[in-house]
């Protein structure tokens, strides 16, 4: 089957705040929702931290009455989800909607406590996020490093595509804590200041957290769909990307159609060396090197199984406003191979955009967004 799988629904919560709406908006202003965090909580060093308020997550478990005993990355998804399916008259329940949850560590946060451990398992909390919604159908977990995002949405266009179900609730989300953060300094990865993708002085990443729900059908028409993508392992190093850009390049050419106008890229940019110059290389030899470029980590950090959730509905809401957002951070060229990154917010009419993401593992993936006419 050949079925259009159209974006009809999304929410995001993360650093820039709460809803879709709210964190486009500060993202047309160039906000941040990047702080430093003192030594204490997630580390032994003063840190920029993408983090959520944690009186905006009780405002919201407080005002959806969530029953008591779920955890805090199960909570976010459960609000995100949610909020989601406001409006837009889905039965998650039914047999013909699918649930996906896309995160690399869920509940990693419980690691220290012996009595929590059962909790750590990815499947313990999509069953639990499960049983909240009530849904049928037993929900699936993608846990493919840093492309998990993306991956999710590709598993699930791929079900509704083959008719397997008419919708798709995908949610993907991931949050800071002290294991998370102690093993990227342990990989000297984390930027002591903002980081600034792209850019020649980029030192590291920035981590951040985040849900983020894209609801997905083939029966509902909405103003942006998914028209294919795909996912290769350029198989090089554990933490290490191909320093060709093989794996990503891959992703991109079974991705795109030969004819097909870019009108912008929505890239993974984690301002860490290798792979802003791995993205770069990536995009020259797949001959988008004129293409408008930007990286959005810096707005939020690095959300890990999030990041590719987030960062399509924040390409999807660019296509809304026929905007592409400046890659904050960003001042001086740096990358190996030119390509034309945006240093300001540029007014365009936005009609396919890729996202792409590369993530430890050697995994890569790239997903290709239209607007329905």
């Amino acid at each position: 089957m050949n079925k259009r799988t159209d974006i009809i629904s999304d929410h995001v919560i993360s650093a820039l705040g709460d809803g879709s709406e709210e964190n486009f908006k500060k993202l047309l202003n160039n906000r941040s929702g990047i702080t430093f965090h003192k030594s204490g909580k997630y580390s032994d060093n003063t840190l920029p931290l993408g983090a959520i308020e944690e009186e905006l997550i009780s405002q919201r478990v407080n005002g959806n009455r969530l029953p008591e005993g779920y955890t805090r990355f199960e909570k976010l998804c459960i609000l995100s989800i949610s909020e989601a399916l406001k409006g837009i008259d889905i039965d998650i329940t039914s047999e013909d909607t699918l649930l996906v949850l896309s995160t690399t560590k869920g509940n990693i946060d419980l690691i220290e406590n012996p009595e929590m451990h059962h909790k750590l398992d990815l499947w313990y909390s999509a069953n639990r996020i499960a049983s909240y919604f009530r849904t049928k159908n037993t929900p699936k977990v993608i846990s493919n490093a840093c492309i998990s995002g993306v991956s999710a949405l590709l598993y699930a266009q791929w079900h509704l595509k083959e008719g397997n179900y008419n919708h798709a609730v995908v949610v993907g989300a991931d949050i800071i804590s002290k294991f998370v953060v102690s093993g990227f300094e342990s990989f000297m990865s984390l930027s002591p200041d903002i980081c600034k993708p792209f850019d020649m002085r980029r030192d590291g990443l920035t981590l951040g957290e985040a849900a983020a729900t894209i609801v997905l059908s083939t029966e509902r028409k909405g103003r942006v769909g998914i028209v294919k993508g795909a996912t290769a392992n350029d198989a090089n190093h554990i933490s290490g990307p191909s320093r060709t850009g093989e794996g990503l390049y891959q992703a991109i050419k079974h991705t795109l159609d030969d004819d097909r106008q870019i009108d912008f890229i929505s890239a993974h940019g984690t301002a860490t060396p290798y792979n802003d110059d791995m993205e770069s290389k990536a995009f020259k030899r797949s001959g988008l090197e004129s293409t408008t470029v930007n990286g959005f980590k810096a707005y939020v950090g690095h959300t890990l199984g999030a990041a590719g959730i987030v960062e399509v509905i924040y390409s999807v809401w660019s296509m809304y406003e026929n905007m592409i957002i400046k890659t904050f951070g960003y001042d001086e060229f740096g990358v190996a191979e030119k390509i034309n990154i945006a240093d300001r917010n540029i007014k365009k009419e936005l009609k396919n955009v890729l996202k792409t993401a590369s993530g430890f593992g050697g995994c890569n993936a790239a997903i290709l967004l239209k607007k329905n006419e």
